[in-house]
């Protein structure tokens, strides 16, 4: 599955996921130029790969502060988009409604659009969202979802389903080389501290001492997949050629666990003495979330290898060193 080294583009480069891709990218021996207008990425998690002194040594990465919803023109060639960019935690995107509505379906299509025009590879960060609150447990790349596009939520999970649609058509219509990854909870450091979902919102609670909120009884299930493996497997999507891998694939970790007995991981492996505070459940807030990985493990090779307990301790250990006292 390997290629000589590429030029690829990474729209949301300095967000969570997108900058540890962006160092993937560049360890591997490709050239990376990096799109984001910090709505919530941070220049921050790419600073290290800039300049001279940097791992992606002279010229072999750029950061471009952007707007993916506005003309996107890349000078030379791009043998590859990675369109990642959007709010992607319910803080966010219920602060950001409209540009979240933006960048998945305006944003796509400017992507779309320059990988037609260079003739690249292309591959959309979709997401579980898609699944809604499912009626079909684990869920499988076939199932269509249930999602309330009316409510609070939909203005995520509908972006990303648009987005899907928008890119099957450009791969139906103009033959773009599309993949699509439907990705699941996914932790590690660099994770914003801020960001509002369940584990981030855990350790820097656990690690402050507060008590650890958990919206409705915990029942609740999610399933936690490691950066690097979740990276690893998007790397694996991207330069797939079977004939059917253009379809979406879900990414993630089916080991399943209720937010209840996560709260209490985390509190173990902080060593704290903070307590669980239950609080209303938000409306249409998924009640199971776990991938059929099934196809990812026939079509990639790929099933996670970083087990939850060390993923937890990895991202705890960032948290601090970001949280201490300066």
């Amino acid at each position: 599955m390997g290629l000589p080294p590429l030029r690829a583009v990474v729209t949301g480069g300095a967000g969570f996921i997108g900058s540890h891709l962006c160092d993937r990218l560049v360890s591997d021996g490709h050239e990376v130029v990096a799109l984001d207008n910090l709505v919530t990425g941070r220049a921050e998690n790419v600073g290290h790969l800039l300049g001279p002194e940097g791992p992606a040594g002279p010229g072999r990465f750029r950061f471009v502060r952007y707007d993916v919803t506005e003309y996107l023109h890349v000078d030379g060639d791009v043998h590859a988009v990675l369109h990642l960019a959007s709010p992607a935690s319910p803080t966010d995107y219920l602060k950001f409604p409209i540009q979240t509505l933006k960048v998945g379906s305006l944003g796509t299509h400017k992507a779309l659009g320059l990988a037609k025009a260079k003739g690249a590879r292309f591959l959309l960060a979709s997401t579980s969202e898609v699944y809604g609150d499912p009626q079909v447990h684990p869920q499988p790349e076939g199932y269509w979802g249930n999602v309330n596009p009316i409510g609070v939520r939909g203005v995520y999970d509908e972006a990303k389903r648009f987005a899907e649609a928008m890119a099957m058509a450009y791969h139906r219509s103009h033959g773009v080389r599309t993949r699509i990854a439907r990705i699941f909870n996914t932790c590690g450091p660099r994770m914003r501290i801020e960001d509002g979902r369940a584990l981030p919102n855990f350790l820097a609670q656990a690690i402050r001492g507060e008590p650890l909120t958990v919206y409705g009884d915990g029942s609740q299930t999610r399933s936690f997949c490691y950066v690097s493996d979740l990276v690893d497997g998007l790397v694996r999507l991207l330069l797939c050629d079977a004939p059917d891998a253009h379809e979406p694939v879900n990414l993630g970790n089916p080991e399943e666990v209720t937010i209840l007995a996560l709260a209490r991981e985390v509190i173990a492996a902080a060593g704290s003495r903070s307590r669980v505070e239950h609080r209303p459940l938000p409306p249409d807030d998924p009640k199971v979330r776990r991938p059929d990985i099934s196809r990812a493990r026939k079509l990639l090779g790929w099933e996670p290898r970083v087990p939850r307990a060390e993923a937890i301790r990895r991202t705890l250990e960032d948290f601090r060193q970001r949280l201490a006292p300066r």
